[in-house]
């Protein structure tokens, strides 16, 4: 039995569900309706009448311990490390968890102490069939790390995940646009929802999270700034997307100060204007849950991660654009800047990586200045004997083969 009441936090309605799980612990789930309290009320009724509809208690299962079935065990393991790893890094484990890796051994009966290396292998290359192999590797990551909590508490003697061969990472290739593509690609998306988003991607290199998570109180137009320091991901909550922001963004040195370059001033001032103008519009129907950030559209609801993964691609090459996604804007912003003589450590922090190999390893192949002075060194540093007549060379040495 599922029941079920509104509450008000923060000026906005949340859904309450009260309910026993099937060890008969009661449970209190809050769902966020993003109605705010005034003149909402009958659309927070209809929300908590049908959320409650919907619900599923989930299965909790017992206590830990070497005989369980596999299966059990990594749902557990799931609940143990919910508290130890960020929001959006359990958000990955719960999804290949419970949609791949469970069902997988839940036909198969195994339990913990049983499972063997030959079964996790058999496992991989039955996945490899369908998915690619950095699938398959992010599947690893989890099972390993599932069992070694297994071997910290005594529950097995070994983590067999280490025996196990892992399938070679299939690397993906960056698209590059240049100036000119660029240039194209801006005209493509002009006067649509996508415009300001590419522009900012692709002259900051900003990520997709990072792009969405932009506020207001970031922009400091007295100073000529931008700071980036907030994201917003999509995450998979019991099988429904969700929204997450956090004030901070991948690493400690995502979070960067960087100027307002040409018309961006100008850019974000329209923008901010015309949501003041939908606030006046739209009244109680606009959404201030999101009131604060950049990417909204008329009725306050925030622009969406995988909007940007999905539509855009989509829309650029239905206008004759070629196939890239959104993040290779953050690649193409760093090849810009290489042409254009930025050096790799600077570019580094414009990014936001954490560690210059990290920009040295996706970058320094297109770094062809860096290969001029290198061989411009070389030269300097040793002196080429004067030029000769290699071709004769080449056929004396032929004719002097053919005869031995």
């Amino acid at each position: 039995m599922v029941s079920g009441h509104l509450q008000v936090k923060k000026g906005f309605y949340y859904v309450v569900l009260s309910y026993y799980n099937n060890n008969g612990k009661r449970r209190v789930k809050y769902f966020s309706t993003g109605l705010p309290e005034k003149g909402n009320k009958r659309k927070a009724e209809a929300e908590l009448v049908r959320i409650r509809s919907e619900f599923v208690p989930p299965q909790e299962v017992g206590e830990l311990a070497s005989d369980m079935p596999f299966a059990d065990y990594l749902l557990e393991w799931l609940e143990i490390v919910k508290v130890r790893v960020k929001a959006t890094t359990f958000s990955s484990y719960e999804q290949m968890v419970k949609s791949v890796i469970e069902p997988y051994f839940r036909k198969k009966a195994l339990t913990l102490q049983g499972l063997e290396a030959r079964h996790i292998q058999q496992f991989y290359s039955e996945k490899l069939k369908t998915v690619k192999p950095n699938s398959v590797i992010h599947y690893h990551a989890v099972i390993h790390q599932a069992l070694k909590y297994a071997m910290k508490t005594d529950l097995v003697t070994q983590n067999v995940a280490m025996k196990v061969d892992r399938p070679k990472k299939n690397d993906y290739q960056p698209v590059f646009l240049d100036a000119e593509e660029l240039q194209h690609l801006f005209e493509v998306v002009k006067g649509t929802k996508l415009e300001l988003p590419v522009l900012v991607a692709a002259f900051y290199g900003l990520r997709r999270g990072e792009v969405c998570g932009l506020k207001w109180d970031a922009i400091d137009f007295e100073r000529g700034t931008i700071t980036i320091r907030h994201t917003v991901t999509s995450l998979q909550v019991d099988g429904k997307t969700k929204m997450y922001a956090q004030d901070s963004a991948k690493t400690k040195s995502s979070m960067r100060t960087l100027p307002l370059v040409g018309s961006f001033a100008e850019y974000f001032k329209e923008v901010k204007a015309a949501q003041e103008v939908n606030k006046s519009v739209c009244g109680n129907c606009y959404n201030y849950e999101y009131d604060g950030y950049v990417f909204v559209d008329e009725l306050g609801d925030l622009m969406r991660p995988e909007y940007l993964t999905s539509y855009f691609p989509q829309y650029i090459q239905k206008h004759g654009c070629k196939r890239m996604r959104f993040h290779d804007l953050r690649h193409s912003c760093a090849s810009l800047l290489l042409a254009n003589g930025v050096p790799l450590k600077h570019i580094q922090e414009w990014l936001g990586h954490s560690d210059f190999s990290t920009t040295a390893n996706i970058y320094a192949h297109l770094d062809y200045t860096s290969k001029l002075s290198s061989a411009k060194a070389m030269v300097s540093g040793m002196t080429l004997p004067e030029s000769v007549n290699f071709g004769s060379k080449w056929a004396e040495i032929s004719a002097d083969d053919g005869k031995n």
